[in-house]
């Protein structure tokens, strides 16, 4: 019963039975060629070329509609967190190590998730490797990171403490450009035209914008929010500008850990690359809280809050929920794309934060502004296009890579 038998038939046909297995039949047919075809039922399921092109488009729109909904967390969150901090501020806020802390300290709401929700074996994509980096490596890349990252949000913090909310927002597109410069060396990218139109557009759009603000300063408008003074502008500049380029540093960073040190991007590595390095930030913006001596006022300030003592706490736990979000969203795009992706969706907030400093700060807009918003739209689209050109050739890519090849002639199938 274990053996084979194979009667003997027509030379063009011939069936091999394995009793071995119980009912188990297999049907082959033997040219005059020599070649054979094997027949079974996985020929005619949906197994071929068209489900697996199905699979992919599927795969793709999913994928998009992740980063759709990453871009989304961005605009919304950072929009909303810079408005409230420059509220803090304009509202009787003096405390800029308190205007950094907000920036970080919210982390811990995403202990629940990390715990609890986050699917240890869910991967963005199919980059898993099976030699991970050891403790200390990982321990060197979370305290490295959280450095950069506090001193980041302190230096953002000083430019929106002296500079108006439009003007801040404007300089830091320049980020983009930043990223675009430090990907270049750490993950290799390449600039091509597409790219390169959107870095011009997106420098014309903030310079433009950045002169605008500058005449309008000499102008008679006596508004908080626009009116400042010279050294105070030069202040909030330079340390607006290093911000963002300590942020294009970050998302560039962030990338090459990705890519080349964890090799992996499950949802719960992105958290640790969220929750460590934000713990690591919010100790040392806590001790230069209590070392510069600002936490000893922080009593008077919000008893002196315009907007009373429960705006004040509301500003801040809202400021610091909503750059956490805005956190989860640059990781979830720098996974499923690239940081300049991610930065260019960020940068894409340039004419979004204006126009609300227009509505809640009554800042100026005019025709300038408007030019320079459609300048800054038209850089994301093209930095879009690119992002969609190269997902569509490495989709075409891994399609043709699985066209089925023909069979030899010896090519047996088994169960």
């Amino acid at each position: 019963m274990g053996e084979t038998q194979e009667p003997q038939l027509s030379p063009e046909t011939c069936f091999t039975i394995h009793m071995g297995e119980p009912q188990e039949v297999q049907l082959s047919k033997i040219e005059p060629s020599g070649a054979k075809e094997t027949n079974s039922l996985e020929d005619n399921s949906f197994g071929g070329p068209m489900n697996e092109s199905i699979m992919s488009n599927k795969k793709r729109y999913y994928r998009w509609l992740r980063v759709a909904i990453h871009s989304s967390l961005v605009l919304v969150c950072a929009s909303a967190a810079v408005l409230l901090g420059r509220l803090y501020y304009e509202k009787g806020g003096k405390s800029k190590w308190m205007g950094t802390l907000v920036q970080l300290a919210g982390f811990p709401i995403q202990l629940p998730v990390y715990f609890f929700l986050a699917p240890k074996n869910l991967t963005t994509n199919n980059s898993i490797h099976p030699k991970q980096p050891s403790v200390s490596m990982l321990s060197f890349i979370y305290v490295s990171i959280g450095l950069l990252v506090a001193l980041d949000c302190y230096l953002y913090s000083v430019g929106l403490w002296y500079l108006p909310v439009s003007t801040y927002s404007l300089i830091c597109s320049s980020q983009l450009a930043f990223n675009a410069f430090f990907s270049y060396f750490l993950n290799s990218l390449k600039f091509t035209p597409y790219i390169i139109n959107s870095l011009v557009l997106l420098t014309i759009s903030s310079t433009l914008l950045v002169f605008q603000n500058e005449s309008s300063s000499d102008d008679d408008d006596d508004s908080d929010s626009t009116k400042i003074s010279k050294k105070k502008y030069v202040i909030g500049f330079i340390c607006t500008v290093g911000a963002s380029a300590g942020y294009g540093l970050w998302l560039s960073i962030t990338q090459l850990v990705f890519k080349k040190v964890i090799k992996r991007e499950t949802f719960k590595v992105i958290l640790d690359m969220i929750l460590y390095p934000s713990l690591v930030a919010t100790l040392v913006t806590l001790v230069g809280l209590f070392a510069s001596g600002e936490w000893s006022g922080l009593k008077d300030e919000m008893k002196g809050y315009e907007l009373g003592k429960a705006s004040y706490l509301l500003n801040l736990t809202f400021t610091a929920i909503l750059w956490q979000v805005f956190t989860i969203g640059c990781l979830g795009l720098i996974s499923e794309v690239s940081s300049l992706f991610s930065n260019a969706i960020s940068a894409l907030g340039v004419p979004i934060v204006p126009m609300l400093a227009v509505l809640f700060f009554h800042d100026k807009m005019d025709d300038i502004k408007g030019i320079s918003m459609v300048l800054a739209i038209w850089g994301i689209v093209s930095y879009v296009y690119q992002q969609y050109l190269d997902d569509t050739k490495s989709e075409n890519r891994n399609t043709t890579s699985h066209v089925p090849k023909a069979s030899s002639p010896i090519e047996e199938v088994h169960r």
